[in-house]
């Protein structure tokens, strides 16, 4: 949880898009980020892989309203809705976005090609038909704040007990590698977001870093498998926390645009 993923830029860029806070290729250019090159892949009427920028007028002009994130991990379809084949690749994925208003969703296939130091990162994003139901297990921005503090906790109290602060190169290379991407925040998200909506991602990523160092296997004070294993289970609860947070930020401006109607 160091890193945005590939589909929360695609999920917070796609909302400006559609939302007309920013242009097709500013939008683009946000998702694509480091990347070589995006495509957007079996969009209904398309023959073949077409441009981001142009996908994303096709997914807008398929009647696409809002995007949503999801995070699943084995056991923990996170921001799925179905159907099952669909929710089979997203979770070999790690990652998906779901369409709102037409029911249709994009997983990401990462093709890296090249030498060490040259590397070409290539993303075909694979459309397909999704549930237009409710997103699993997605809390709202206010409960995912509360229980994000509860879990902040626990994370520090766990670290504090594993004794893994400051206690090896691994680790304060992980901490400054975290505090470069705090300081860079602001720019996470995109415009047409609450500001309550940063300050819960922030939150979130900050959790997600420290069980990302607690578990790393050269962090800490702890050495074998077994203690690794144990660090792992007891930070478990607390990394759920932070990626059901991290989904219920991304999701907020479909959740906001959802209320506004519904008043």
């Amino acid at each position: 949880m160091l890193q945005e993923p590939r589909s929360g830029r695609m999920t917070a860029w796609g909302n400006a898009l559609l939302g007309g806070f920013v242009s097709p290729d500013d939008a683009a250019q946000e998702i694509t980020a480091g990347d070589t090159a995006h495509r957007i892949a079996d969009l209904p009427g398309e023959d073949g892989p077409v441009g981001l920028t142009y996908g994303l007028g096709r997914l807008r002009a398929l009647g696409v309203s809002g995007l949503r994130l999801a995070l699943p991990v084995p056991g923990h379809p996170l921001g799925l809705s179905g159907p099952p084949e669909f929710n089979a690749r997203a979770l070999a994925a790690g990652e998906a976005v779901v369409g709102t208003g037409e029911p249709l969703g994009l997983v990401p296939e990462v093709t890296r090609t090249g030498p060490r130091g040259d590397v070409r990162v290539e993303v075909v994003w694979r459309c397909a038909g999704v549930r237009d139901a409710p997103p699993a297990d997605v809390p709202s921005l206010g409960e995912a704040e509360r229980e994000l503090a509860e879990a902040m906790r626990d994370a520090t109290a766990a670290l504090s007990r594993l004794d893994v602060a400051g206690a090896g190169p691994a680790a304060q290379a992980a901490l400054d590698a975290y505090r470069a991407r705090a300081e860079r925040g602001r720019e996470v998200l995109a415009p047409g977001y609450p500001p309550r909506a940063v300050r819960v991602l922030e939150l979130a990523q900050r959790v997600g870093a420290l069980t990302s160092i607690a578990t790393g296997a050269e962090h800490g004070s702890a050495v074998s498998a077994s203690e690794i294993a144990a660090r792992a289970e007891l930070l478990r609860p607390v990394e759920r926390t932070a990626r059901r947070a991290q989904v219920a930020a991304y999701n907020a401006y479909v959740e906001e645009a959802e209320r506004r109607r519904e008043h």
